[in-house]
């Protein structure tokens, strides 16, 4: 098998890594849809079973209302009791006036009889019958063994066309409303009855029956078809509608929905039952509709995933090779000729390094050899000043001081010059040769625990001596006899005579430099002392530290404040108080590079500790050299402005409005949680941990209003919410957002909304 290159691996990787979510998201999308579609369907279905119960319950409330009309009316109360005969036509037209009113076409109704068994006739709209004579008395009689004073009830057309018509009625079944006479009678004369077509229903309801893989259905009381996609099946038993059973309709509550399976094809049935007369109003759709409309989706999914998987294929592939270009190119310098079939690039490279490591092994034992010369330059260059202060320590532990750095608790510069060579057997060719062995002898005098290796620096033999005692006494009682003894021996061993320079002492190593010309400036005290002199500076200097000046530290940390709080204008002014104070003092100018560098470290400092980078202040190079480079001290003060103080100012400025946009967002989480709560700024302030004005101005300054009212107008909207949602009463909504009555809350609102939380609700739902 071919082994794949890292590359190739690599570009699997970022491939295999991007797609898995993809196709999770992808699945994860079409189950998603699939499942809304599927409820939006039902949701539908169920809407339109409401607004079809509503359309068809108006018909029959207005043929109810009109019939009671009718009953209650005086020619009717006078008809039920009348044999209606030839004698009777004023009552006969009156009554057929009456019946015929009750025929309109928004109700519907096709035909009104009312029949007197009492007095053995019947009026309809063709006449008047003698009831035993009627081809369907028995079939009419039967609506007087009702129950009910009023009925819905489901009848064949043909009762109510006894006499013989040529013209069939166009649908075989009306639904009659029945009610008895007299009303208020426990013993009933007759009965009158309204007869609406079942086939007007779907004039009625104005949809589709079949539409779409759905089909809609209505449901008697007694399990029969009054509305059907087939208008054959209209009186038949429900059974017979080839997808729902008396049995399904009886497994669930009103407004449920049910899964059926006919045929081997899945469906879900949707039903209501209507609270005026038991009628179940059903729709069934076919689940593969569904799944037909969420295949699209599928599809659609299918090819964004498809399109997004090209693209993380792209993508992975030219991340792999920005990736692996570093390797690549690595691997051009290591094997210019290329390396062989089959090696693994990292192998080859491990290989390599390997033999890197053999040779810088190598290389390390060259220069372990070459330490002391190392060493001996590094200190020459920190005595003179030319090393970063800031790493001084650290190159020091690296060649060998560790121990004596940890066990120090004060250090000082000695430096040893010889007086003359006059009446000595030494000429001066001899110089550099006695320097050199006056350097061995100073090793050789001092006890390594106390010496960093001596050197010699411009016909001066130096040496930084430490101690463990930090006492100022007795340590320059230490230095005195240890260099008294050291110019004993030189003048014992080599016939010379020496004068020595001790500097103050001191307890940082950056005091160093200046230690070092301490001892330099003591040593040319033998002007006036003459040679052979042991010289202490704090002698000579009163005890003051070489180019000691009064540092402004005061105003230093007042422009520091100024800066972290990104005021501008204010650190423009303390940098141009600090700049006075600082060249108000008389100095020479290599003297006035000690406060200029020292309050650019300070700042360099702060910036450290405070996380921000040196790239931050995008300065093309090391600021120490761009100060160095300036020449007068207005120009000295604007670089400061411009260079390091302003963008430090515009980098916390940054963080500040950062710091205070996350303030507000944890206000506005902590409200959108516990608004419910009798929740105030100072728990908000206890919770977050800072002081309570503050977080109220910064809440200000970021919103624009105040924490108190952020809090109402959420309280508000929530208010709202409740009402349009939720059928909570009023005084329980007032209760749960903290109002103290009910009363203060309906005034609030009102104020707000013009109107009582009674009429908003009113009004949203009449929308």
């Amino acid at each position: 098998m071919r082994h794949l290159s890292f590359l190739a691996r690599l570009t699997l990787f970022g491939f295999l890594l991007s797609a898995l979510p993809v196709l999770f998201i992808g699945v994860i999308s079409y189950v998603t849809s699939t499942h809304e579609i599927e409820k939006h369907v039902v949701r539908s279905k169920m809407q339109l079973l409401r607004q079809t119960n509503a359309n068809v319950e108006q018909i029959l409330s207005t043929v109810n209302h009109t019939l009671n009309q009718l009953v209650s009316s005086t020619v009717v109360k006078k008809a039920i009791t009348d044999p209606l005969d030839v004698e009777s036509f004023v009552t006969y037209n009156e009554l057929r006036n009456e019946l015929g009113n009750l025929q309109a076409f928004d109700t519907k109704v096709q035909d009104v009889i009312l029949v007197n068994a009492e007095r053995n006739w019947i009026v309809k709209n063709s006449g008047r019958y003698a009831l035993d004579d009627y081809p369907y008395d028995q079939e009419l009689m039967s609506m007087m063994r009702i129950p009910d004073s009023t009925s819905w009830v489901l009848n064949p057309s043909e009762w109510f066309h006894g006499e013989g018509l040529s013209v069939r009625p166009a649908c075989p079944y009306n639904i009659s409303l029945v009610k008895k006479l007299p009303p208020n009678s426990l013993e009933k004369a007759g009965f009158v009855a309204a007869n609406i077509p079942a086939c007007a229903l779907q004039e009625v309801i104005q949809v589709e029956l079949e539409e779409g893989g759905s089909q809609l259905m209505i449901v008697d009381d007694q399990m029969r078809l009054l509305l059907h996609p087939d208008p054959s099946l209209i009186g038949r038993p429900v059974a017979e509608s080839g997808s729902v059973t008396e049995s399904h309709l009886e497994a669930a509550a009103s407004g449920d929905q049910l899964g059926l399976e006919v045929d081997g094809r899945a469906y879900t049935m949707s039903y209501y039952r209507s609270g005026l007369n038991g009628w179940y109003y059903i729709s069934v759709v076919s689940i593969d509709s569904i799944t037909q409309e969420a295949g699209k989706i599928g599809r659609y999914t299918l090819y964004i995933c498809l399109g997004l998987l090209l693209l993380s294929l792209a993508t992975a592939w030219a991340g792999s090779r920005r990736m692996y270009s570093p390797i690549g190119k690595l691997l051009t310098q290591i094997a210019p000729g290329g390396r062989g079939e089959g090696v693994d690039e990292l192998q080859y490279i491990s290989e390599h390094v390997r033999e890197l490591f053999s040779s810088k092994t190598a290389l390390e034992q060259q220069v372990r050899q070459q330490l002391p010369q190392v060493r001996t330059l590094y200190l020459i260059k920190a005595y003179q000043g030319q090393v970063k202060r800031s790493t001084l320590e650290q190159r020091l532990r690296q060649y060998g001081y560790a121990e004596q750095l940890d066990a120090w608790q004060t250090a000082a510069v000695i430096t040893l010059q010889i007086d003359s060579l006059e009446q000595t057997r030494y000429d001066k060719d001899d110089v550099e040769l006695l320097l050199y062995a006056m350097d061995n002898i100073l090793g050789e005098s001092v006890p390594p625990k106390h010496l960093a290796a001596p050197v010699v620096i411009d016909m001066t033999a130096v040496a930084m001596i430490g101690h463990t005692e930090r006492e100022p006494e007795l340590f320059a009682t230490f230095l005195y006899a240890l260099t008294e003894r050291l110019q004993q021996r030189i003048e014992s061993y080599l016939g010379l005579q020496v004068s020595i320079g001790i500097s103050l002492p001191f307890t940082e190593l950056t005091g160093l430099h200046s230690a070092y010309r301490e001892g330099l400036d003591a040593l040319r005290q033998r002007i006036k002392l003459g040679g052979g002199v042991i010289i202490q500076y704090s002698d000579v200097n009163s005890g003051r530290h070489h180019l000691q000046t009064d540092y402004p530290r005061q105003r230093e940390a007042e422009l520091l404040d100024a800066i972290k709080l990104a005021e501008p204008e204010r650190a423009d002014e303390l940098l141009g108080r600090l700049m006075g104070a600082i060249f108000q003092a008389e100095m020479s100018p290599q003297e006035y590079e000690v406060p200029l560098n020292r309050l650019l470290n300070n700042l360099l400092t702060m910036m450290q500790e405070s996380g921000i980078a040196m790239h931050q202040l995008q300065a093309s190079g090391s600021l120490y050299a761009e100060l160095r480079r300036r020449q007068t001290a207005g120009e000295i003060e604007e670089w400061f402005r411009e260079a390091v103080v302003l963008p430090l100012i515009a980098i916390f400025r940054d963080r500040q409005e950062e710091q205070y946009h996350n303030i507000s967002e944890q206000i506005i989480a902590l409200i959108h949680g516990h608004y419910d709560t009798d929740l105030t700024l100072e728990q908000c302030a206890a919770q977050l941990h800072y002081n309570a004005n503050y977080l109220s101005s910064v809440f200000r300054k970021e919103t624009g209003v105040s924490f108190s009212e952020y809090l109402s107008n959420y309280r508000f909207a929530i208010a709202k919410k409740w009402l349009l949602d939720t059928d909570m009463p009023v005084k329980e909504i007032a209760a749960r957002l903290r109002y103290t009555n009910s009363q203060n809350f309906i005034r609030s609102f009102r104020k707000q909304e013009g109107i009582t939380p009674g009429q908003y609700r009113d009004n949203s739902q009449r929308l």
